[in-house]
């Protein structure tokens, strides 16, 4: 990790950084976005045939293949799998589950006047298309991620694709329940799900992480499809002036594995911290591949020259996984995915078991919304409902308004009912 100094005679260079990290989304996908828009149009004119060509290229997909995972190999993975890990799988998902129905919006009414009611309705989507990276690990805590609190928002129809499913992630699954799940992944998955082809029924919104190919094509197919945010390589800020050296260096190179493209950063005013932390993560990286090429190529440490002022540049970075030393930080967090407080409280917790979702805004989407919840399963529908009172009461001000607007017969189909 290049260690850079916010004051002194490389200011220059370290602001330099930072707006080139600010550009990170925008970038980072422009290299891949002329392959990408290539297989969404080959998918989408050829449907299976497209589908499948690229499947067999980049998932390993064989020749008469089915493309659907059926529930059988789901439970024989399940029952392959060892106790130990299906525990792990059952507590995460109860955590899942409990978070998820504490994110639930309610419905409400209130009477605003005499003779008006005004509230709103909660109702499911119909129908979303959850990716499953799997291309380096295997990745079943995403699975119970994505597919349980779409359960949770009651969407009756949820869509699985993974590339070369593993045996853990059909073990996850089986206990969530899902039916249909295809071994797709890519840019190729991501077209499936949006415009479908004779197998894949296109979905209304594609939710879940993935590598740059798979961010730039559910960017550009969120014009027809929904979808949930540009999720891509993982993004890791410790801000900290009194953490401990090992524990921060063990979460920027956890974090690191993910990808080679994965951005570990840490800010501090503490030089001497961020000394001894740039020591502990050679140390602790010595040995992970991935951890440290993203560490070599995008890691740094930002030494800056008072506490304020790495605050400042914390919510510039708006991470995606962001660690702090206490509960008093939270008073001046702004951007972020999601929060880790303390010297306890290993991000890797949030990855797997806490019950908070891992997947997560990057490329400074953490300026406009947090991670992955209920929310994004439901619509939040307005209701309003006028008596002949209340109408008469309240109308006058609407024609007032519409008149002054020009809009007439916006003024009269108010008029029009207070006779």
């Amino acid at each position: 990790m290049k260690l850079v100094r916010t004051f002194g005679r490389s200011k220059a260079a370290a602001a330099a950084l930072v707006e080139t990290l600010e550009q990170r989304g925008a970038s980072n996908t422009a290299k891949v976005e002329p392959v990408v828009r290539r297989i969404l149009a080959d998918v989408r004119k050829g449907g299976d045939a497209g589908l499948r060509k690229y499947a067999a290229k980049f998932d390993g997909l064989t020749k008469g293949q089915a493309l659907l995972v059926s529930r059988e190999e789901m439970q024989a993975a399940w029952d392959e799998t060892a106790p130990e890990l299906q525990a792990a799988m059952m507590v995460a998902r109860g955590n899942i589950l409990a978070f998820a129905e504490a994110q639930r919006p309610k419905e409400w009414t209130i009477t605003p006047a005499d003779g008006v009611k005004t509230g709103q309705i909660i109702r499911p989507l119909g129908s979303v298309g959850c990716y499953v990276p799997g291309g380096r690990y295997p990745l079943p805590s995403t699975l119970l991620m994505t597919v349980t609190p779409a359960q949770v928002a009651g969407v009756e129809r949820i869509v699985v694709c993974s590339p070369k499913p593993a045996r853990e992630t059909m073990a996850a699954a089986w206990i969530a329940g899902v039916t249909e799940f295809y071994r797709v992944g890519g840019a190729q998955a991501i077209a499936a799900m949006a415009f479908g082809t004779e197998t894949v029924g296109r979905v209304d919104k594609i939710v879940g992480p993935g590598n740059l190919f798979v961010t730039a094509a559910k960017t550009i197919v969120s014009t027809e499809c929904g979808i949930d945010m540009p999720a891509g390589p993982t993004e890791i800020v410790v801000t900290s002036e009194t953490g401990d050296a090992a524990g921060i260096a063990a979460d920027l190179v956890a974090q690191a594995e993910h990808d080679p493209e994965a951005l570990p950063i840490l800010v501090t005013s503490n030089e001497a911290l961020a000394k001894n932390v740039a020591a502990e993560v050679k140390l602790q990286a010595a040995k992970n591949t991935i951890a440290k090429q993203s560490l070599t190529a995008q890691g740094a440490i930002f030494v800056t020259a008072t506490v304020s002022e790495a605050q400042e540049l914390t919510n510039r970075l708006a991470p995606e996984h962001l660690t702090v030393d206490s509960p008093k930080d939270l008073k001046w967090v702004r951007n972020a995915g999601s929060v880790f407080v303390g010297a306890y409280t290993p991000q890797s917790m949030g990855d797997y078991v806490s019950g908070p979702n891992h997947v997560l805004p990057t490329g400074r989407v953490g300026r406009v919304r947090g991670g992955l919840s209920v929310m994004d399963f439901v619509k939040v529908i307005t209701v309003q409902e006028y008596t002949r009172k209340g109408l008469r009461k309240i109308g006058p001000h609407a024609i007032a308004l519409a008149e002054a607007e020009g809009l007439v017969s916006h003024a009269e189909s108010v008029r029009v009912r207070m006779r």
